[in-house]
């Protein structure tokens, strides 16, 4: 694949519709999915010497679920998505830190 075909290729899927979900409507209410989206690329090429041009390039892309907009009777609201993995972790990370404070003034 080509610098120019990659970057072309990059176009197509850092866009609002990997952003935003398709819309699904139920009973009168509309739910739009969004993500929180981050990525990027990168590319070059070389080959001043006696070997053959070498070229290469690579892009990447990190998507979580960020929430929905949902919408009722005309009005919209922001629903957040939870992610219980990282409360989880935060809490462990906290009891973690309390045990230590506590296990350093018990020997003291």
């Amino acid at each position: 694949m080509k610098l120019g075909q990659l970057t072309s290729a990059a176009r197509e899927v850092f866009s609002a519709r990997l952003v935003y979900g398709e819309p699904v409507e139920q009973g009168g209410t509309v739910v739009i999915p969004a993500a929180t989206v981050f990525g990027g690329g990168g590319g070059g090429e070389g080959g001043s010497g006696p070997l053959p041009v070498r070229e290469g390039a690579g892009f990447g892309v990190f998507a979580r679920p960020a929430g929905a907009f949902v919408v009722r009777d005309g009005a919209v609201t922001w629903v957040p998505a939870v992610d219980v993995t990282r409360l989880g972790l935060a809490a462990a990370v906290v009891v973690v830190a309390l045990a230590k404070v506590l296990a350093k003034r018990v020997r003291s």
